[in-house]
């Protein structure tokens, strides 16, 4: 179903679903997804390794989705960049939203191109009044391309602009006013950001509005002694954890995945990452009905 315009109702809350824990689709363990169905309640693809219209990929993508709920997360809206929207790109994402059929879509609040150069990182924003207003107009235009509110994640930083007038949980929080987008929430992101830039994850989590947050990741990083990598090669770390389990305590139960991108383990070992977030938040659900 097409969703009415969301510049006539910026203020809508985005779509919520109730999806639980899952973990990202990776290539090394297409052939686990195809041979059996393995214990997780839904997965996450990235949504340009199944843009293509044939091939492997989109038929191992179509074969999970019969099993399992899909989110689809970008990595190449660039939603901030200045150059124009990408006409081709938003045309193979529309399809590839009208042939899956999945429980959210993501990208990334970040930039990424510049005079058609694609940079094949994701960059942060200035977080000023004019950023706003731009990240804003295109937050419209993609979300009435696709019919369906767009979830933007937090990105890693490990640099601030000195004409940044707000903070990212300030421009986050506007955002979502402005355009009535979802958040996906990285948990690791959070930390990773506090300890490069010297602010406290708490005060992120008590300044972004967590009711708009869709789903949340978790992921590990790398320690270079003076500034955090976010690598995803690791395990989740216990700072991650800890915070992870602050945000449920604030937010409530959320769907929450697990990603995994480089040096990807056998899949038992995400899947016991996806187990351990789906105890953490029995725990304080568990925890929270005896208190009330």
């Amino acid at each position: 179903m097409r969703h009415p315009s969301f510049a006539a109702r910026p203020s809508r809350p985005p779509t919520r679903p109730a999806l639980g824990h899952g973990v990202g689709l990776r290539t090394a363990h297409f052939a686990r997804f195809l041979a059996e169905r393995p214990e997780v309640d839904w997965v996450e693809a990235v949504s340009e390794n199944f843009m293509a219209p044939g091939g492997r990929p989109i038929a191992v993508l179509e074969q999970v989705r019969r099993d399992l709920p899909v989110v689809l997360h970008g990595v190449s809206l660039a939603i901030g960049s200045v150059d124009p929207l990408p006409e081709r790109y938003l045309a193979d994402l529309s399809r590839l939203v009208r042939r899956i059929e999945p429980a959210l879509v993501s990208d990334h609040l970040c930039w990424g191109t510049h005079r058609g150069q694609y940079l094949h990182d994701l960059l942060p924003l200035p977080y000023t009044e004019e950023a706003l207003a731009h990240v804003a107009g295109r937050v419209h235009a993609v979300q009435e391309r696709l019919g369906r509110p767009l979830l933007l994640e937090n990105p890693s930083a490990y640099l601030a602009y000195r004409d940044s007038t707000m903070t990212e949980w300030e421009f986050l929080a506007a955002l979502v006013r402005r355009t009535g987008c979802g958040l996906l929430l990285d948990v690791n992101n959070v930390h990773v950001s506090g300890h490069n830039l010297g602010f406290d994850p708490l005060h992120y989590l008590a300044g972004v509005p967590l009711d708009a947050v869709g789903y949340l990741h978790l992921a590990g990083h790398s320690d270079h002694g003076r500034y955090l990598l976010d690598t995803h090669d690791h395990a989740v770390p216990a700072a991650v954890w800890a915070l992870h389990r602050e945000l449920v305590r604030r937010r409530g139960p959320v769907p929450t995945l697990v990603e995994w991108d480089e040096a990807i383990p056998p899949l038992e070992v995400v899947v016991a990452e996806r187990d351990r977030a789906a105890a953490l938040e029995a725990e304080e659900l568990a925890a929270a009905r005896r208190a009330s």
